[in-house]
């Protein structure tokens, strides 16, 4: 008896704005499998995660999420989205802004019941971030208010859990303990986990496979079969050259290492790379 995949594209062909983002791309991610999603600017990281949410058919072949196709708004799913467009009032407590998200209630705060607070206070326990509940946002750091907003995504016990570049404005420690984080909740929980990022390093320890998009195709498997010249080459368009020393691998086009060029302009504009996705 096999198991159903928890995501599985058939020939599945994503299109945006009259631009292919994926083309005739099939793949299967298992159930508790700890995804990282890698690949240029641009490549669909983040397309493709809202596909998974039922939020942009496919316009040929198919996708399946648990065995159906996705539908808009599932509670077994937790999404953390790269681009946060509403930064909350920086007075409300850790409580009450994850609280806010789980009724789905913009203006004033829900009246949490004792069931909601429990399973509120278990999260942020589960992330390490108990004591996060009574602080008000605006006296938080960056590294603890992404462990706030991962604490909103695994809230209601979800079992696919979409993370869209949530490294981004970390620095270097706190990237090592968010991934942690995940990684040690997902595990208790059974949870299958699509981890997107830009450096393939900051993950290595931690992903079961790797799935790598660009220039219209997809590739997953474990980082040896994927993280080759040859199939990085295709990804990426151009000649590739992959160096393994020690425990990184660098991608290198030109002598250059893409990772890092590709992302160079980002940081500058308050991340708002996210626009041609």
């Amino acid at each position: 008896m096999t198991k159903t995949p928890v995501v599985s594209l058939d020939h599945a062909t994503i299109r945006i704005g009259g631009r292919t983002v994926l083309a005739d791309a099939s793949f299967a991610i298992e159930p508790g499998e700890f995804i990282g999603v890698l690949g240029p600017n641009g490549a669909g990281k983040t397309t493709l995660m809202r596909s998974i949410l039922g939020l942009l058919p496919p316009s040929a072949g198919s996708i399946r999420v648990f065995g159906k196709p996705p539908e808009c708004g599932q509670a077994s799913i937790g999404y953390l989205p790269q681009i946060r467009t509403v930064l909350p009032d920086l007075r409300v407590r850790g409580m009450d802004f994850i609280g806010a998200s789980l009724h789905g209630e913009r203006w004033g705060l829900p009246r949490l019941s004792h069931h909601d607070k429990h399973m509120i206070e278990d999260t942020l326990a589960a992330v390490g971030a108990r004591e996060l509940a009574t602080r008000p946002l605006s006296q938080m750091s960056g590294g603890e208010r992404q462990r706030l907003l991962l604490a909103q995504a695994l809230i209601g016990n979800p079992k696919l859990l979409l993370l869209d570049e949530p490294l981004i404005s970390l620095d270097a420690r706190h990237q090592e303990v968010a991934i942690n984080v995940v990684r040690q909740v997902c595990r208790d929980r059974g949870i299958t986990v699509l981890f997107s990022a830009h450096e393939l390093n900051q993950l290595l320890g931690a992903i079961d496979r790797v799935l790598y998009l660009g220039n219209g195709c997809a590739e997953l498997g474990t980082v040896d079969e994927v993280v080759t010249a040859p199939v990085l080459s295709k990804l990426y368009g151009s000649e590739i050259e992959v160096v393994r020393a020690g425990k990184h691998i660098f991608v290198m086009s030109h002598g250059a290492d893409v990772e890092r060029t590709d992302h160079a302009h980002d940081h500058g504009h308050g991340h708002g790379h996210g626009h041609h996705h």
